[in-house]
């Protein structure tokens, strides 16, 4: 990586296969995130009828990918085919920017999510007082807000922006705020890190002792539970985490160990490879969702028929309403 600076004049343009390559490949992962995220989006939109609170912070993540996908992704395209960066200081630098905001904003999603499903799970009869819509609004509006203020510091600051050649991908320079760096990562990592362990260790453990067959005294706590656990949301949650860990622990792995040791692992393509893996988790959402939500699978039904017949919305709306009652 290297810091963006003045650009001298430009060099003869010569585009080589790898490079067209590389750029067909980004220009492919963007147009499949905006077309998946603008799926799962307007289907949200359109199940106005859902009481499932989970929406929100899907909905949440849905439209950090999708600024990924329209404000990030696209302008790597073209710096991808003249191997420099060509839009300037100031976009490089509200890249950059964007990019640890928008993933700050998904780590605190995933947080509130497993918090929402250990509630369901630790207080099924009281899940939904306790879990209300406009609650869980509150907390993505918090969470947006708080995530683009403390990630404002290196925005503002003197340092120029760093010009990934090997990703084609601008960040902030952190090299003179590891202090602030290593806070930020508390607040944010620390927190969400062990939420995520606690509350899902709390729920798989519920699950062996339902299937253990361990006396609960109380029939209607243990009814209430056997239907929470049912709830095949739970597994989808959990994998999205898995995912968007997966995804991105190899780029944060690596930089770490550059980081420490001081030198720059010269392996062709493992820099494109590794930023690119991560990015494409905007991508895999819609794939999770798809397989393992029985109720996102409905509510796709539902918007394409809403799409389909328009005219009969209002009566679509009102069947999903009744389902979702049912349910």
């Amino acid at each position: 990586m290297r810091p963006f600076g003045p650009s001298g004049p430009p060099a003869p343009l010569s585009v080589t296969l790898e490079a067209l390559t590389q750029a067909v490949f980004i220009f492919g992962v963007g147009v499949t995130i905006i077309i998946s995220n603008v799926l799962i989006i307007a289907t949200f939109l359109n199940a106005r009828g859902s009481r499932d609170v989970i929406n929100i912070y899907l909905l949440s993540l849905a439209v950090a990918d999708l600024l990924v996908g329209v404000l990030i992704v696209p302008l790597s395209v073209y710096p991808s085919v003249v191997q420099s960066w060509v839009y300037g200081d100031a976009v490089c630098r509200a890249v950059g920017y964007l990019e640890v905001t928008l993933w700050n904003i998904s780590v605190f999603t995933f947080m509130w999510m497993a918090v929402d499903r250990y509630l369901a799970i630790r207080k099924p009869l009281r899940y939904e007082t306790i879990q209300t819509r406009t609650r869980c609004q509150c907390w993505m509006v918090f969470t947006w807000i708080s995530m683009s203020m403390l990630c404002c510091p290196p925005l503002l600051g003197f340092n120029p922006p760093i010009f990934d050649p090997d990703a084609y991908v601008c960040m902030l320079n952190w090299g003179d705020m590891w202090a602030y760096s290593a806070t930020l990562a508390i607040l944010v990592l620390g927190p969400s890190l062990m939420t995520i362990i606690y509350t899902y260790s709390y729920i798989f453990a519920m699950y062996k002792r339902l299937r253990s067959g361990v006396p609960i005294h109380d029939k209607e706590y243990a009814t209430a539970l056997a239907e929470a656990l049912a709830n095949p949301t739970h597994i989808m949650s959990f994998v999205l985490i898995i995912v968007f860990w997966l995804s991105w622990t190899p780029y944060i792995g690596v930089r770490l160990w550059e980081h420490f040791t001081a030198t720059r692992l010269q392996v062709p393509f493992l820099h494109f490879g590794l930023v690119w893996l991560g990015v494409l988790n905007s991508f895999w959402k819609g794939i999770i969702l798809l397989s393992l939500s029985p109720d996102f699978r409905l509510l796709v039904r539902f918007f394409c028929l809403t799409v389909c017949c328009r005219g009969n919305k209002a009566r679509l709306q009102a069947e999903l309403m009744g389902m979702d009652m049912d349910d």
